[in-house]
């Protein structure tokens, strides 16, 4: 089983920005946690982050036929990304959405998702553990549908 974990723009710049939303925990403690957790349920995970919108679609379009499941923190494109949500849609690969902060709480605008359309499940809120319990909720989909079309 393989997983992409996939990160949009200033992911990459935790224990950096505004760690009064996003916490002190650095992008490297982000990847080596679900690294760990890959390793712990013995599945492989790949992680990508990129700050450019076509590099997100484009990993997406690679992953077809190559990856289980994806769990993709879109960033600020989760607000206004179409392009990534038909990219999601094109694979039909199951996935997770996945927001360190609680999104839900904050300024109106982020209170739309494009992607979420594509997700089955979404997890908000609980930091970089958030993470794990995407990777989970992945691993759990996929063993109950192996076999079968999802």
């Amino acid at each position: 089983m393989k997983i992409l974990v996939l990160n949009g723009p200033n992911i990459n710049m935790l224990g950096i920005r505004e760690k009064h939303i996003y916490g002190s925990e650095t992008f490297d403690t982000l990847i080596q946690t679900c690294l760990n957790c890959g390793k712990e349920l013995k599945i492989e995970i790949e992680c990508y982050q990129s700050n450019h919108e076509g590099d997100l679609v484009d990993k997406i379009q690679q992953a077809y036929g190559k990856v289980d499941g994806i769990v993709i923190n879109p960033g600020a494109y989760t607000h206004t990304s179409i392009a990534l949500l038909d990219a999601l849609k094109a694979v039909s690969i199951p996935a997770v959405e996945v927001h360190i902060s609680k999104v839900e709480e904050r300024e109106d605008f982020r209170q739309i998702s494009y992607v979420r359309q594509a997700c089955f499940k979404t997890i908000s809120g609980q930091g970089i553990q958030g993470y794990v319990t995407g990777i989970k909720a992945l691993k759990n989909k996929l063993e109950m549908y192996k076999g079968e079309c999802i």
